[in-house]
């Protein structure tokens, strides 16, 4: 068996395992079952793609998504590796041609979808070949609790059942601990060695602002932060998606859509653009993410509020794969909560489904309310201890929020609910609060209630900050059949009474901590390096054009920055930079030894 250390270097051009790879690897290669937790950009694949390579027959990978599986065929084709796809992309004779190399043993690695694999046939042709082992992609997708579900999923135990001396390994970037041991029941691995990574992605800056206005402010972030950069804008619904778009067009920047309503050439059109042209921004509902693997997204922004941690873990996860800084961000305000309830409320689901959406509802958005590190409040969602402190790159830590007593105002806000029935949304109880006169006011002579102007010191924005909270701390709960009229709950009592303090977060008017950043996005070169940067951008731009595939499979940019700042001028010299392995040597090594020697 050869060694995986000589096949890191050798073959992927890397000199050394991270984390827990090695681990993992020799487990697999053993012959072992393993469920690996690691997050995205953390090296998942060759956890798999190595033992792969040790072991004889093909390796089987499961996965949910014809673009994930054609750009890991892609990136090992570049570094000589025989890998192929099975997916409803492909013709019958193309399907047919993979087929019989498959049985004749040509391939190492083979990526299919899981609606293949359960076929009858597929089960019935790979019981006529060896297999090295079975990789089981996005395992959190067995969940039936879990933001991307697939059903197919369920039904991959009989991978165990009739291949029970094959060694399976599954893998996710996102799983709370339900997931862990529903991933376990579900595929049959009781007996697996479980490997769990820290969560933490310390390149990526987490940033939650109040939402005045949406667009303006996700303007105002792009062009200050990340003029030119890829990035992700996720969305709530399929018409907010195509008027963002056609906003950010219209204010000069290269923004497409994605949605499930499109058609799926005019979503794998807008997709490939996303994955092989640089500076686009793709505006998407969570349909788009899961397995796109372009390294330098520079951010996510949500211009809605996520439903749950692991989705917002999940997506924001999509920025700086490379290790390079990048920036989670997000508006946040009252609507979000209110909306976000009510379609809890409003789905048809089981009522044990409603419970745990809520539950994890509920700590999204302790998440948004938090006054101590975020980044520490997501490592211990899933489980993972942390050490208390300050992590440096997120906006609380950065600027933290001061506190202040409100008992005194959110008496005011609960007191003005119940003078008016319960039966109004918070932009009226405001209305009420600040004494405005405004005609509906008048209509339901709430001008004549004992809390009309009682909160006219505070602006609109700090009560809108106040009900937003309160309703988060279950002090307020929106019907969700009166259109978000708020009512009071079990919890209102005592604080009515003067029986409970409430602290909330003081609104701020801006948050500017993470400017601090913006030099991070860049590749950092002395201006006599630009020219070398360029030229070496320029001639990978050519190559993967001439290959039909994305830029970063030829070279991801740290390795162009490795070149640069090296500019090495012999081959020896050439091995010794990460992400050059001896085929990408022996294709690119005299194009590259060329442009550097010039330099």
């Amino acid at each position: 068996m050869p060694s995986a250390l000589d096949i890191l270097k050798e073959i992927f051009g890397y000199p050394d395992f991270r984390g827990q790879q090695a681990e993992v690897i020799s487990h697999l290669a053993c012959g072992g079952d393993c469920l690996v937790l690691m997050p995205t950009g953390g090296g998942k694949s060759l956890c798999y793609q190595i033992p792969a390579l040790m072991r004889d027959g093909v390796a089987i990978v499961v996965s949910p998504l014809i673009a994930l599986m054609q750009d890991q065929m892609a990136a090992l084709h570049e570094i000589g590796v025989r890998a192929a796809v099975l997916n409803s992309s492909l013709s019958p004779q193309h399907i047919a041609l993979v087929e019989q190399k498959l049985v004749a043993g040509e391939y190492d690695l083979l990526y299919v979808a899981p609606e293949r694999l359960l076929t009858a046939r597929f089960l019935n042709l790979i019981e006529r070949v060896e297999i090295a082992l079975f990789a089981i992609d996005e395992a959190h997708c067995v969940s039936q609790w879990g933001h991307d579900f697939r059903p197919e999923y369920i039904q991959l135990s009989v991978l165990h059942e009739r291949f029970p001396k094959v060694p399976r390994i599954a893998l996710t970037a996102t799983a709370d601990m339900d997931t862990r041991k529903e991933i376990i029941k579900r595929l049959g691995l009781d007996a697996a060695k479980i490997f769990v990574s820290s969560f933490d992605r310390p390149n990526i800056h987490y940033q939650i602002v109040d939402k005045t206005n949406g667009r303006v402010q996700l303007l105002d972030f792009i062009k200050t932060q990340h003029r030119n950069d890829a990035g992700i804008v996720y969305c709530l619904s399929r018409k907010k998606v195509e008027e963002t778009a056609a906003w950010l067009v219209n204010q000069g920047l290269r923004a497409i859509a994605y949605h499930a309503g499109m058609s799926s050439q005019e979503r794998n059109r807008n997709q490939e653009k996303f994955l092989r042209e640089e500076g686009i921004i793709m505006v998407a509902t969570v349909a788009f993410g899961m397995g796109i693997d372009k390294p330098d997204v520079r951010f996510v922004a949500h211009l809605d509020l996520p439903r749950s941690i692991e989705g917002y873990y999940q997506e924001t996860g999509r920025a700086g794969r490379d290790g390079r800084m990048a920036n989670a961000w997000m508006v946040y305000g009252f609507g979000d909560v209110v909306q976000q309830r009510r379609m809890i409320s409003e789905s048809e689901t089981q009522y044990e489904f409603k419970q745990i959406a809520a539950r994890k509802l509920e700590a999204m958005l302790l998440l948004c309310e938090a006054t101590t590190c975020r980044r520490s409040h997501m490592l211990s969602y899933f489980g993972e201890t942390v050490a208390a402190g300050v992590c440096g790159n997120c906006d609380v830590c950065l600027n933290p929020p001061q506190v202040w007593d409100a008992t005194v105002e959110v008496q005011k806000a609960l007191s003005c609910v119940y003078r008016t029935g319960q039966n109004f949304g918070a932009g009226h109880l405001i209305d009420v609060l600040r004494g405005n006169r405004t005609e509906r006011i008048q209509q339901w002579h709430h001008d004549k209630i004992s809390t009309f102007g009682i909160g006219k010191d505070l602006s609109e924005s700090t009560w809108r900050a106040i009900f937003r909270q309160i309703t988060v701390l279950d002090l307020l709960a929106a019907d969700s059949e009166s259109y978000g009229a708020l009512r009071l709950t079990e919890h209102s009592r005592a604080v009515l009474k003067g029986n409970q303090r409430v602290h909330l977060r003081l609104q701020r008017k801006s948050v500017k901590a993470a400017h601090k950043h913006q030099n991070g996005n860049r590749i950092q070169l002395a201006c006599a390096e630009h020219s070398l940067w360029e030229q070496l951008r320029v001639w990978r731009a050519k190559t993967a054009k001439e290959h039909g595939v994305p830029a970063y499979v030829i070279f991801h940019d740290a390795t162009l920055q490795e070149l640069v700042q090296l500019c090495p001028k012999t081959e020896d010299e050439l091995r010794r930079v990460p992400g050059i392995g001896a085929r990408k040597l022996d294709k690119y090594g005299n194009h590259l030894l060329a442009i550097l020697r010039d330099n």
